[in-house]
């Protein structure tokens, strides 16, 4: 009996202890070459993406009355042979683009 109460609790100290490191992971940005890797997937749906690149550090984007936590990337693309040049914005928690803007 009290060696199945030291299981017990050992399942439950381990239970709660999983639980809270996928809170503590869940609450962290995702890393800005997965969200740079994302962006460029998008943008290659409307044709092949010739350059990149993502700026590491978070920032701040004020948008429609909201604030995002997000990572400033660019992509260049040829379009009808012409390099255009794209901003881009992706959310640094979900990865999902916010925002877009041709630079050239």
């Amino acid at each position: 009996m009290k060696q199945c109460k030291k299981i017990l609790f050992a399942l439950g100290v381990g239970t709660l202890l999983g639980y809270t490191i996928k809170s503590q992971l869940d609450a962290m940005p995702i890393k800005p070459e997965h969200a740079l890797k994302r962006a460029k997937e998008r943008f290659k749906e409307a044709g092949p993406v010739s350059g990149s690149w993502i700026y590491m550090k978070t920032e701040t984007l004020a948008l429609h009355g909201l604030n995002y936590t997000v990572y400033r990337g660019g992509i260049t693309r040829t379009e009808n042979d012409v390099h255009t040049q794209y901003e881009f914005y992706v959310d640094a928690y979900t990865g999902v683009i916010v925002d877009t803007k041709i630079t050239n």
